[in-house]
């Protein structure tokens, strides 16, 4: 039990921080905009907002909003007594957990691969990415594959299925505005005061955990772990947006790794919503060998580019 509960902290935090590398890259840009008193703030308060307040809330709330029929207190002695009778209710309502958390993941992924502008690590990305006019009509029908066979299990599955993919698009619209705001004010065209910015940044954080906390489940359903995990991970994110925004930034397939672990853990979260059923081990050890994956192409390129760095400048 206890290399159970290490094994999927490990993938937890790994999870965290990879998916969270936009996140602290455009909180650097923007602290940067900023005094450093209003810094030092960010990056306290910041930080217990992040890790205390939203990744610790939104786990009670999502295994609350799953389970309707519990009461806010109930679901609290689930999460720290163990109540058998509150821990069946919580397993039974499970496949909507995870079906609506893999829709909403899924859909970030297909988002990513069609629409976003990338390096890219596969010829494929480059193919799917010149298909993007095709993004919406993919979603639709995959959105209306999952919904007809949960229909054919149980019609509460299908609401779960669309709950998922209209968090997907309330969140996405929220991130592609936030990347607009993000530019005006690195350039210095932005008239918002300091408050203004750290609040901004306060809720980008908050949209940005969602991936972290809905992708938590496919590790555990067990709030405790996705707690702990999840806050070492926003730490450690923390730790980056302060130190090594720079060295991280270097790294250009990381972000593709993120989002292959977040496409594979929303497959899994569906799949086993379904009834499939998946070793403990099999979703940390899926974003170990992305992250492995993703880490060695991003050294190859550096390797590479500081190759042809030192050609141009014999030659120079």
């Amino acid at each position: 039990m206890l290399l159970q509960s290490i094994v999927v902290i490990f993938g937890l935090v790994m999870f965290e921080v990879i998916s969270s590398v936009d996140n602290a890259i455009i909180n650097a840009h923007v602290l940067k905009t900023l005094p450093e008193r209003f810094r030092r703030i960010f990056l306290v308060w910041g930080l217990f907002f992040a890790v205390f307040v939203v990744r610790g809330l939104l786990p009670f709330l999502i295994v609350w909003f799953t389970n309707s029929s519990l009461s806010a207190g109930e679901v609290i002695s689930f999460v720290f007594s163990g109540n058998e009778e509150v821990a069946r209710a919580v397993e039974t309502s499970k496949p909507l957990l995870l079906l609506g958390g893999g829709m909403y993941l899924f859909l970030v992924f297909l988002s990513w691969l069609f629409l976003e502008e990338k390096k890219y690590a596969f010829l494929v990305e480059s193919f799917i990415h010149r298909q993007s006019v095709w993004f919406y009509a993919f979603s639709s029908v995959i959105f209306l594959l999952v919904t007809y066979i949960a229909l054919k299990i149980n019609p509460i599955l299908a609401l779960a299925a669309a709950i998922g993919s209209t968090a997907f698009f309330i969140t996405d619209g929220f991130k592609k505005n936030a990347e607009t705001a993000e530019q005006e004010l690195v350039s210095g065209k932005s008239t918002m005061s300091s408050w203004s910015k750290i609040m901004y940044l306060e809720v980008l954080d908050a949209s940005f955990s969602i991936d972290g906390v809905i992708g938590a489940f496919a590790f555990t359903i067990s709030v405790p772990l996705i707690l702990i995990g999840n806050g070492i991970g926003a730490l450690v994110v923390r730790e980056i947006t302060i130190r090594g925004i720079n060295t991280i930034s270097k790294f250009a397939y990381l972000k593709n790794g993120a989002m292959y672990s977040i496409g594979m853990l929303g497959g899994i979260m569906v799949l086993e919503s379904f009834g499939r059923e998946f070793p403990f081990w099999l979703a940390p050890l899926n974003t170990s060998l992305l992250l492995g994956l993703f880490l060695w192409l991003s050294f190859r390129e550096l390797r590479a580019a500081r190759a042809l760095d030192k050609i141009e400048k014999n030659f120079s």
